[in-house]
């Protein structure tokens, strides 16, 4: 079968999940249930793909775009152009998970307008399903007014890796009862204001267990313990595609820059070797066309 009828069969999920696309209401109705929200990064078609066929509940075009695919040293580099132009690739390859696209550093930090003005930039051109910011309360006028434009939200509260420059890295935050306290009101602040799910990255297990109390909303964790009511974690952490020491709550799922090199080198070899391609691998003349080929002499044969 070709890769474009592939594209056109079954979907590889089974049917309950395969029903209905993800959405705002759906997430909510999975945490009063205490069913577990799964999420992942993609950056790309076929990876979004995969993802989506796997039953993943939400897929973030993170701007982690600009580490794990980029190549650069932090987040702060990526553009909305280039968030566009990897969104609507990893649209392209959801059928069923609620797309989701990071605010890239510069694009909501000036003012409420450009935040409304790119926020539905990435809506109307890469079709997501909602849009996530980084910051606490003083992120709340942009959330209402993006709720107010009928564009979901997802806060993103704790590490906030935008914040490299200020922060000075990237550390544990809300360790002192001071902190703890503003990331509970801030995670609040942000309900309140229309935020229809909340990331909490970096922070202790018992305070995200906390939040996740108090909130209505689901909170998605990422280095916030097992007690969020969902999870997410960057696609090339999980697949040692990062190339880098990982971070403490990252856990690999296999071993994709193994399998890659390995078939890297057999592709190598089998071409230095000039066992690929076969004779089995080629394609051949018809044997009604009679066609007398000039073949080349070495040039000490001349």
């Amino acid at each position: 079968m070709s890769f474009q009828s592939s594209r056109s069969g079954e979907r590889r999920m089974d049917s309950t999940k395969q029903a209905t696309r993800v959405t705002p209401q759906s997430l909510l109705a999975q945490k009063q249930a205490g069913a577990a929200i799964t999420a992942l990064t993609a950056y790309d078609y076929p990876t979004a793909r995969l993802v989506d066929e796997a039953g993943i509940d939400i897929i973030l075009v993170g701007d982690s775009l600009a580490m794990a695919v980029l190549g650069h040293e932090d987040t702060l580099s990526v553009t909305l152009e280039e968030m566009l132009h990897h969104a609507r690739a990893v649209r392209r390859g959801v059928q069923r998970a609620m797309l989701v696209v990071d605010m890239p550093y510069g694009s909501y930090q000036v003012s409420v307008e450009d935040t409304l003005r790119n926020a539905l930039r990435l809506v109307k051109e890469s079709h997501a399903g909602a849009v996530k910011l980084e910051g606490g309360g003083a992120q709340a006028e942009r959330v209402r007014a993006l709720t107010a434009a009928e564009i979901p939200v997802f806060g993103h509260i704790g590490l906030t890796p935008q914040s490299l420059l200020r922060a000075g890295g990237y550390h544990v935050q809300g360790r002192s009862e001071a902190a703890a306290m503003q990331l509970i009101e801030d995670a609040l602040v942000l309900e309140q204001a229309g935020a229809v799910a909340i990331v909490l990255e970096g922070i202790p297990r018992e305070l995200a267990a906390h939040i996740t109390s108090r909130l209505t909303v689901p909170t998605i964790g990422i280095g916030a313990g097992p007690d969020c009511d969902g999870q997410i974690l960057v696609f090339h952490d999980l697949f040692s595609l990062s190339f880098g020491h990982p971070a403490k709550f990252v856990r690999p799922f296999g071993d994709a820059a193994a399998l890659v090199r390995a078939g890297l080198e057999e592709f190598r070899a089998a071409v230095e070797s000039r066992s690929f391609p076969s004779d089995a691998e080629s394609y051949h003349m018809p044997e009604s066309v009679s066609l007398e080929l000039a073949v080349p002499q070495a040039e000490g044969a001349r």
